[in-house]
């Protein structure tokens, strides 16, 4: 009972005394100017405020609209997170994604052997937390592809016809899952967890208070465009998507104040308790 008692003792004090940081990983597009702005610091600064010490984050900005495997993506990612795990002695990172961002970190956990910065990243790593993961594609990226009406529409949202986009074409992240990436369907499983966020709805009614936060315009073209998506979406992707690859934590009406639920922008802002909620998972 004693040895019991000594291992539980030596294992709570191991995690008290982890160096624990957080990274915040955006989504599609091109953010190697803009990655405060996307999350908006009044996010970024209540969720790092739940770590023992809130100067260990990173924001990380890179060029999201190339392929997920590219010196721009996944590269440019691998870099700023070694670079933040060497200088402030991380030993325990949770890594805090968006959209198209979890995309590019589970290729980093998914292929240890790509980039000799991999293994040491991965062993840092505590958990992804994945808000609206695009794991599974999206239609939307389909049509914008194929040049539908609307795509001037969703334009700044999915940053046009990039390589990101083709990418979250549903049939080619089949593919991609089928061959590179861990934690789908019927594939081994990530070697960190990869907890999903799951946006299921969006609210824009012009009287709705709750319509305006992440931007009210924002909100109107994400309901518009759940016309091409199933009724259980975000406004860019199906809530089968979001839960596609990794395990679920919760779906946003099940936690979210007045049981509101998160558009696909609302995701990444500080809206409806979701800061409060990754800020006490850290």
């Amino acid at each position: 009972m004693h040895k019991y008692l000594l291992l539980l003792a030596l294992l709570c004090g191991a995690n008290a005394w982890a160096n624990k940081g957080v990274a915040f990983v955006h989504g599609t597009g091109d953010h190697r100017s803009d990655a405060w702005d996307y999350w908006k610091s009044d996010m970024i600064n209540s969720v790092r405020s739940g770590l023992p010490d809130s100067s260990r984050y990173v924001v990380v900005n890179c060029d999201f609209s190339k392929y997920m495997w590219t010196n721009e993506a996944a590269g440019c990612l691998a870099g700023q997170l070694s670079s933040f795990i060497s200088s402030k002695g991380i030993t325990q990172l949770t890594v805090i994604t968006h959209s198209n961002g979890g995309n590019v970190m589970r290729w980093i956990l998914s292929n240890p052997t790509w980039d000799s910065r991999y293994p040491n990243i991965i062993s840092k790593v505590h958990k992804v937390i994945a808000l609206a993961p695009s794991s599974l594609g999206t239609p939307l990226a389909d049509a914008v592809i194929n040049g539908n009406v609307f795509e001037s529409s969703v334009g700044w949202l999915l940053g046009f016809k990039s390589d990101a986009v083709r990418q979250q074409q549903v049939s080619w992240m089949a593919s991609y899952n089928a061959e590179w990436l861990l934690g789908t369907a019927g594939r081994p499983p990530l070697p960190k967890p990869f907890l999903n966020v799951v946006g299921t709805d969006v609210d824009s009614a012009i009287w709705d208070s709750d319509s305006y936060c992440g931007g009210y315009t924002e909100n109107v073209g994400l309901e518009f465009t759940q016309n091409w998506l199933n009724s259980c979406s975000d406004g860019f992707l199906n809530c089968s998507s979001q839960r596609g690859a990794g395990t679920l934590w919760f779906n946003d009406k099940d936690r979210m104040a007045g049981r509101e639920p998160l558009s696909h922008n609302q995701s990444r802002r500080k809206c409806f308790g979701l800061d409060t909620q990754l800020r006490n998972n850290l």
